[in-house]
């Protein structure tokens, strides 16, 4: 990787919602590669047992690819960090096993630090700028030691009716881990508005809404409602590899733009 004086500190994003289907794993996906496309190293940690971030890079599943066995205190996460056909990305898979760290974690000592214990090799390696985590869609035990490794938190909100409601859940969840001293440092990075319908005055009035609540943390850049990002993951495929003149494409490069500027990513 060179010396580590020519790298930038890695920043750690976790990309959480306890709600499935608001495009989670579109955003940490896509915004990674968008990220990689701008030439800056970027690992995405797929710490979802579902593994859908893995499948969506056009990697296969493997049994002993994920961080389970680092979770449980058996091997590093540099072993497990796999490339993908995208320069400058790679990934960290998941299966099954993983499912299994959900109802384990509880029950071992520091259990909402164990991830952050984990990923500290990687962070130590200076190999990547960012690191992007994707989470399941509830706010357990895989879920809560997201936030507790990470510097940012990265909400991605559908624009729909009740999106609001979500919101606060989890910005209370942020709170009670700052609070407990569990992750002091860390902070509501933005709010990425998923889903959205231009011919829908719900899909406008739910952005306004956000805006007058967060009016510095939501994202300018809004990603539509489209049939490409949807059909993308199941060839295996970034929107940029898959259809990389769609709207979804357009929208996922401007929010890299915005997160490389928000959070100083751009190599010196």
């Amino acid at each position: 990787m060179g010396p580590s004086s020519l790298f930038m500190p890695t920043t750690v994003f976790t990309i959480a919602n306890q709600k499935g289907g608001v495009g989670k794993t579109t955003t940490a996906v896509n915004l990674g590669a968008a990220l990689a496309d701008k030439k800056i190293h970027t690992l995405i940690v797929d710490l979802d047992p579902q593994a859908n971030a893995t499948s969506a890079l056009g990697v296969e599943k493997q049994a002993g690819r994920s961080l389970y066995g680092p979770l449980r205190g058996e091997g590093s996460a540099l072993e497990m960090i796999t490339p993908t056909a995208y320069e400058h990305l790679a990934v960290i898979p998941s299966e099954e096993d993983l499912a299994a760290a959900e109802i384990e974690l509880a029950q071992g000592e520091n259990y909402l630090a164990r991830l952050r214990g984990v990923l500290e090799s990687v962070r130590a390696s200076n190999g990547y700028r960012a690191i992007i985590i994707d989470c399941p869609p509830a706010l357990g035990m895989l879920s809560m030691n997201s936030l507790a490794a990470a510097d940012y938190l990265l909400i991605t909100l559908q624009c729909e009716y009740m999106a609001l409601e979500g919101l606060g859940q989890i910005l209370r969840n942020v709170d009670r881990l700052k609070s407990a001293n569990i992750n002091p440092a860390l902070e509501l990075g933005g709010v990425v508005m998923t889903m959205f319908d231009m011919r829908t005055n719900l899909s406008r009035q739910v952005v306004d809404e956000v805006k007058k609540h967060l009016p510095d943390k939501i994202f300018s850049s809004v990603i539509p409602r489209t049939v490409r990002l949807s059909e993308a993951p199941s060839f295996g495929k970034t929107i940029f590899a898959y259809d990389p003149l769609s709207p979804g494409a357009s929208a996922y490069k401007a929010l890299a733009k915005e997160v490389i500027e928000r959070f100083g990513l751009a190599q010196k």
